[in-house]
């Protein structure tokens, strides 16, 4: 398992909702806190509850938890649900594949990143300005060396790097690395961690959120591929030596 994908695996999210009473904030150790709902110790597991319907959560070590306190951030509109299911063209999974490799990602939190930024459409613009598949805003994308941000493999190329260095900057810690690139790096450094901004919150957990179902489902589908195998092995007959 990569580093990144073992990072995005165990990361701790933030997800503001709307609710009728007072929401909680988990305060780690590592500095980092988490806007919840409500909460329920589980073993050696905190469960965080998203949402006050519970079917959106986080667990956390417990140990790793240093206090709870009231959540007092100030919330923003939701961002639009999307129902798109993710890139899944040939060419552009080769795009994705290549840039993957090149910056040392899982292709996987590429795809994730993509289906959040723009539905994987090659051609969006955002209200902001920003373009094509991986949001680009026009002063990143010069930086990032980009003449054509409509174009896949120079979007995604340039979007690839700037995470992987968004990553490098805070540790491999892809929290803080997806709220730079939705808030950017200054909000970050302002409140130590995700902004309190609930479009920025909502953003990180979703990627977060869609990377690890695709790996979950992977370990499922390779847990199923195993099965077969090894029941024919179970029910093979076993030769007996008559001499």
């Amino acid at each position: 398992m990569s580093r990144i994908r073992k990072s995005v695996m165990i990361a701790a999210l933030a997800l503001a909702a709307t609710s009728l009473h007072a929401r909680e904030t988990a305060v780690l150790r590592t500095g980092f806190t988490i806007s919840h709902d409500h909460h329920q110790q589980i073993g050696m597991i905190t469960r965080l509850f998203l949402s006050k319907t519970g079917d959106e959560y986080v667990d956390v070590e417990t140990e790793k938890i240093v206090s709870f306190e009231a959540d007092e951030t100030p919330a923003a509109a939701p961002a639009p649900t999307r129902q798109f299911t993710g890139p899944s063209s040939p060419d552009l999974d080769e795009i994705v594949e290549k840039a993957a490799r090149e910056n040392q990602l899982d292709s996987d939190f590429i795809r994730a990143l993509i289906l959040a930024e723009s539905e994987g459409k090659t051609n969006a613009v955002s209200r902001k300005g920003a373009q094509g598949l991986m949001q680009l805003m026009p002063d990143t994308a010069t930086k990032l060396g980009v003449k054509n941000s409509f174009d896949a493999n120079e979007n995604v190329a340039a979007g690839s790097k700037y995470i992987r260095e968004l990553l490098a900057r805070y540790n491999n810690d892809p929290v803080r690395a997806l709220a730079a690139y939705n808030a950017g790096a200054g909000r970050v450094q302002q409140y130590n961690g995700v902004p309190p901004y609930r479009e920025t919150r909502t953003y990180v957990a979703k990627i977060i959120r869609d990377f690890n179902r695709r790996k979950l489902e992977q370990e499922r589908l390779a847990k199923s591929a195993k099965k077969p195998a090894k029941v024919a092995a179970e029910k093979r007959p076993t030769t007996r030596d008559n001499n």
